[in-house]
């Protein structure tokens, strides 16, 4: 999804751990349909296997591929030698240069630097961005570097208030155009309560009518800093559609598109924030990219 938000060994560890489970996984389903069919009779596929189509040299390059692929990530530069070596000492059964406890510990050192490291520099381009988009005709600045956005279609319809729920359509994306929520994958338009939103989507869509289409532009500061499952620091953009001022139904549409009671658990949904999550953990195993709002 993102190019930058995901650390490689939150990326190799669940392409693994995947492929480990899927491997059990298989190995379960097989022994089940053994014994179900008897010991004495043999197990059957409709597709018989093929082990002379499988090119083992070729898979194996290609799953090392992968994981060089996913090493190239703010923060985490490994040694490749030291790595190819660490495989083959492993592979043989020898010991690791370090033991479990010291593995983690460095292991969460290096992580807590790539996140400090992604957030600071992620926090400078989005204040070189807001200061230059101010300047862009059309844009129209609601708090100073922080909150911006562009009409790009006028509505007529009534205004959003503060404090209201308005339903509507929406795509978020990263600075780089990396899209990373729509309302589209809901299922359709969804109902957002203002007062739980981060400050710059609520006050971005206070005062926009019935059929306008706006994108937002949206500083750190008043959207995620660094809590949640976005990358830290990230400058968010959204392209909102207002389709009903305020949703007097009280009812929204969940991710997985079905018609929910509007008091559905906020985790629920891409619009919400579950502020118990430990942010750093969270941003660096979360294999989701959805946007949450704070309550």
């Amino acid at each position: 999804m993102l190019k930058k938000a995901r650390f490689a060994l939150a990326v190799l560890g669940l392409f693994v751990g995947y492929t480990v489970l899927q491997a059990m996984d298989s190995r379960t389903s097989f022994e089940d349909r053994a014994k179900s069919n008897g010991p004495t009779e043999t197990v059957s596929s409709s597709t018989p296997e093929k082990p002379e189509q499988i090119d083992m040299k070729k898979l194996s390059e290609a799953f090392g591929n992968f994981i060089g692929k996913n090493l190239q990530s703010p923060g985490l530069s490994f040694d490749l030698d030291s790595m190819i070596k660490g495989i083959r000492e492993g592979a043989a059964g020898r010991p690791s240069p370090l033991s479990e406890k010291e593995y983690e510990q460095m292991m969460t050192a290096v992580q807590e630097r790539a996140f400090k490291e992604m957030s600071s520099t992620n926090l400078k381009n989005a204040g070189d961005f807001m200061e230059k988009n101010r300047k862009v005709e059309g844009v129209v600045e609601i708090v100073p570097e922080k909150l911006q956005y562009q009409v790009l279609k006028q509505g007529s319809g009534k205004p959003v208030d503060s404090h209201s729920s308005p339903k509507i359509h929406y795509t978020g994306k990263y600075q780089d155009g990396t899209v990373f929520g729509t309302s589209e994958e809901a299922g359709g338009p969804i109902t957002i309560p203002l007062d739980q939103t981060i400050p710059g989507f609520s006050k971005g869509l206070v005062g926009m009518k019935e059929g306008e289409k706006r994108r937002l532009f949206v500083h750190p500061d008043l959207g995620y800093g660094t809590t949640g499952q976005l990358p830290p620091n990230e400058l968010l953009i959204f392209d909102i559609e207002v389709i009903e001022a305020n949703d007097e139904s009280k009812r929204k549409v969940g991710v997985g598109g079905d018609d929910q009671a509007y008091h559905q658990d906020p985790e629920d949904d891409d619009l919400f924030l579950d502020e118990d999550e430990d942010d750093r953990e969270t941003f660096a195993h979360d294999a989701s990219s959805s946007l949450e709002m704070k309550k």
